[in-house]
């Protein structure tokens, strides 16, 4: 047997390998993915494995926004929303979606069985928050989705018990002719406890961002934060908790914005070598002793003789 062949990787390797590209496609970039791994392959068994695979995983980690067949609503491919295999709730709308994966759109869809939603107690609470939410996203976000599910104790009838709620919000700006796509993405939990009368918010936010032009620079920052409130009313908790959400927020792309006007200054300097080839630190604080067009004269010979 020939060391060429020895190294080639097996048809499980062929799939792991094609599921790490996919799955790490910036946003809006998957479908690019697809199909230069479906031409390096060149196994139609082999990327139908590794798309059945890596697509579902990437579309709830991305959260995508699809559209029903009859333009009565739009669904959220997320964790939170997932009821079965391929089914996705729209809570809002009390409908059910039926997704293909790998080409991103709905099939159809279905009305919402009644144990898949929420109590009338809990719905109060989902809706007056998805009110208030999509209120806030529509000003914070161009293009930006929610969406508010009960992932726990959806069956409560009354106050005296604990539930759960989470908030998802995506938003995203791909410009692939312009060479870049960004996205941002956060998780909101929002529990809460009967007996404590509190309800406490935890959150998750994820920025990325490609610039491919003449290169690869990708950004891929995350961000986790804690608070709290009273549990109260329906509408009053709801406009708590999104002022919460809205706060937090903000102050994170305060942040970011902060250190991108940095980077001249100190990202970038950070990232250069500390010691040339020749061993010796640069003076990065002191460069006016510095000057390169006289070292070229000198090295090429044009020093003006005196």
């Amino acid at each position: 047997m020939s060391d060429e062949e020895e190294t080639q990787p097996t048809d499980e390797q062929k799939i792991e390998i094609a599921k790490w590209f996919l799955l790490n496609a910036p946003a809006g970039e998957i479908q690019y993915i697809a199909k230069d791994m479906k031409a390096v392959l060149q196994d139609e068994t082999l990327y139908i494995t590794a798309a059945a695979e890596a697509f579902p995983l990437y579309n709830k980690s991305h959260m995508i926004c699809l559209d029903f067949p009859d333009r009565s609503g739009e669904v959220m491919v997320t964790p939170f929303s997932e009821i079965g295999e391929n089914e996705y709730l729209d809570p809002r709308t009390a409908q059910v979606a039926i997704v293909d994966h790998v080409n991103q759109v709905c099939r159809r869809a279905r009305p919402a069985n009644d144990e898949e939603l929420p109590t009338p107690y809990i719905e109060e609470y989902r809706y007056a928050l998805d009110i208030e939410v999509t209120k806030y996203v529509s000003e914070a976000y161009p293009k930006g989705i929610c969406s508010v599910h009960c992932v726990n104790g959806k069956d409560v009838e009354e106050p005296g018990m604990d539930f759960e709620l989470v908030v998802v919000i995506s938003a995203a700006r791909l410009s692939p002719q312009n060479f870049c796509n960004g996205s941002w993405r956060s998780i909101w939990n929002v529990e809460f406890k009967d007996e404590a009368q509190l309800v406490e918010v935890r959150g998750t936010l994820q920025v990325g961002a490609h610039y491919f032009e003449e290169g690869n620079v990708q950004l891929d920052a995350k961000h986790e934060c804690k608070d709290s409130t009273m549990f109260t009313s329906p509408e009053d908790s709801a406009h708590s908790v999104t002022t919460i959400i809205r706060h937090h927020e903000t102050e994170y792309l305060n942040s970011l914005q902060t250190s991108y006007s940095k980077l001249p200054d100190a990202t970038f300097k950070d990232l250069r070598r500390k010691l040339p080839v020749t061993r010796t630190l640069f003076p990065w604080h002191n460069t006016s002793q510095f000057s390169l067009r006289k070292d070229i004269q000198k090295n090429l010979g044009l020093e003006k003789k005196k």
